[in-house]
């Protein structure tokens, strides 16, 4: 039994050994691998110095290509642009100088009427009668008066003979002058019968578009030959060609148009130009017709107003229009496409290319259109190089690549 002790004693520490050794082995083995990792390392180390490396070159952007030109240079004269509103040289509100019962309409609504058509017409019969009465008093005027001459005729030879009185002979010659007066006063009511016969069928009193009607077949309607006294509307209408074009200067306006007046230049009869509300320009264009005496002191602004000719009837009243009044000669003058001109903020730039290609944003005070091109003011040179293409990818500060373009000026605006 001691042996037996001693022997499981031995085999036990046999065994710890085992295991001692086991771990001591597998901690060999890592050691060994990090040794050889770290010397694969330092042999690509070494081997990347001994022959070097080639670096790779990254790839030099593109620079984005802009088309650029100098501004177009041409003699313009110095415009200012106003907002007007087209009105008509006549308009009357139709309405009866008699009443009665409308008995007919002769014209479609919104046509084209002319001068002396017949519009509307109105019962005569109650006007016919009274003419009627009017010739049976003028008869009977007349006839009394035949015989107030008669009578004062036997006065006036019964006096000479001493067998009349010239009280008697006063009567008879008042007779006569009364029934003169009758004569009168039944050719009076004769016209004024005429007159509301006349004035049974209203006509149209100048050529132009008329409106809706305002009243019906039938309608009992109120007349009067009086402004002051209330009648029915039945129509209005508006003349057509020419039309006027109002507008209103400020006082800053006026003064410039003022003083090119003082040179002898601008004056009433001027043309203007006219755009319409398409933006399209309207030919023929219209001439300055009015300039009102005085500023109005509650707006600060002058009343002004153009004539203009609309032979095919294309403009109508109360439309608005743009025009462009002159009031400065001819002079030089820069022009860009008005796509090159970009809002910034409370002003306007234009982008241009200096030598060493970097985009120069330049502040520009603007002008009107010219040519389907947009006048500059100021802030622009004539050598700037001006990007009228490709403004997508001219950031301001950036370089780009340039080519030339042209600017070209149309002279049928």
């Amino acid at each position: 039994m001691a042996w037996q002790k001693d022997g499981g004693v031995s085999e036990t520490r046999e065994r710890v050994a085992g295991a001692d050794v086991a771990v001591a082995r597998r901690r060999g083995w890592r050691i060994a691998g990090v040794v050889a990792l770290a010397a694969l390392v330092a042999a690509g180390g070494y081997y990347y110095r001994s022959h070097g490396a080639t670096p790779v070159a990254a790839p030099t952007p593109a620079l984005a290509q802009v088309t650029v030109s100098l501004p177009l240079r041409r003699d313009v004269d110095t415009r200012l642009g106003f907002l007007g509103r087209f009105a008509a040289v006549d308009r009357v509100a139709l309405r009866a100088q008699v009443g009665g019962t409308l008995t007919g309409i002769y014209f479609k609504d919104g046509a084209v009427v002319h001068r002396g058509d017949l519009l509307f017409t109105i019962d005569p019969r109650p006007y016919e009668i009274a003419l009627a009465k009017a010739h049976a008093a003028l008869a009977s005027a007349t006839a009394r008066l035949d015989l107030a001459n008669r009578e004062l005729s036997r006065a006036e030879a019964l006096k000479r003979s001493d067998y009349g009185t010239a009280e008697n002979v006063d009567q008879r010659r008042y007779d006569a002058r009364a029934a003169e007066a009758a004569i009168a006063d039944s050719n009076a009511r004769i016209d004024d019968a005429r007159f509301d016969i006349a004035h049974c069928r209203i006509t149209a009193p100048f050529t132009g578009r008329i409106g809706a009607h305002l009243v019906s077949i039938g309608s009992l309607i109120a007349g009067s030959r009086a402004a002051t006294s209330p009648t029915t509307l039945l129509a209005t209408i508006v003349s057509l060609d020419p039309i006027h074009l109002d507008f209103d200067m400020s006082e800053a306006d006026y003064l410039a148009f003022a003083r090119y007046r003082a040179t002898g230049h601008g004056a009433l009869g001027q043309p203007v130009a006219i755009t319409l509300a398409d933006h399209q320009f309207y030919r023929p264009g219209g001439v300055l017709d009015f300039v009102d005496n005085a500023i109005d002191p509650a707006s600060g602004t002058m009343r002004a107003r153009a004539v203009v000719p609309n032979p095919d009837l294309l403009l109508t009243p109360g439309e608005f229009a743009r025009l462009r009044l002159q009031v400065a000669p001819p002079a030089p003058t820069l022009l860009v496409p008005d796509a090159a001109v970009l809002p910034d903020q409370d002003q306007h730039i234009v982008l241009t290319v200096a030598a060493n290609g970097t985009v120069v944003p330049k502040p520009v005070v603007l002008g009107d259109l010219r040519g389907g091109l947009r006048v500059i003011r100021s802030g622009l040179l004539p050598t700037d190089r001006v990007v009228i293409g490709g403004l997508v990818y001219a950031a301001p500060g950036s370089k780009v690549a340039t080519h030339p373009g042209t600017i070209a000026y149309q002279s049928v605006h």
